[in-house]
């Protein structure tokens, strides 16, 4: 009974650090403030011609999740240029902090979205879900 107990947990622990082991997307540990989100003009540059701005908690809470949850994949991003540059701002009391700049590449319905860091090609995947929730922000905002 040892032997068979010993077996399944030789097998089970390394399945269990590598499912512990998925990296995701980080942000500050401040208050979001507000969101904006421009156009992208390609990786690596951040175009400061916003076209939306969210600043209702809802919005944020949103983009924080997508964004945290965000799971990161191997190897370097290899898509086409951007579709968005995000820009996560944050309220702060003890002066200014840095803003997040982020690339998103938003994916269709029910299909998975890509973020990265503005200087880093490390692709990181929202869920179906979370693709969902953005579009809607996103699209019928821009739309408007």
């Amino acid at each position: 009974m040892k032997a068979v107990f010993f077996s399944i947990a030789i097998i089970l622990c390394p399945l269990l650090l590598v499912g512990c082991s998925t990296e995701t997307m980080v942000l500050l540990d401040e208050e979001i403030s507000k969101v904006n989100i421009s156009k992208s003009k390609g990786f690596g540059e951040m175009n400061e011609d916003i076209i939306l701005t969210f600043n209702d908690t809802k919005s944020l809470e949103t983009f924080e999740k997508a964004i945290t949850t965000a799971v990161k994949q191997s190897g370097k991003v290899n898509v086409s240029d951007p579709e968005y540059d995000i820009m996560v701002a944050y309220k702060s009391e003890k002066g200014a902090l840095p803003t997040h700049a982020l690339h998103l590449w938003l994916g269709m319905e029910n299909e998975k979205s890509i973020f990265t860091y503005m200087m880093d090609e490390t692709a990181y995947y929202t869920s179906p879900e979370m693709t969902n929730k953005l579009r809607k922000l996103i699209l019928s905002d821009e739309n408007s």
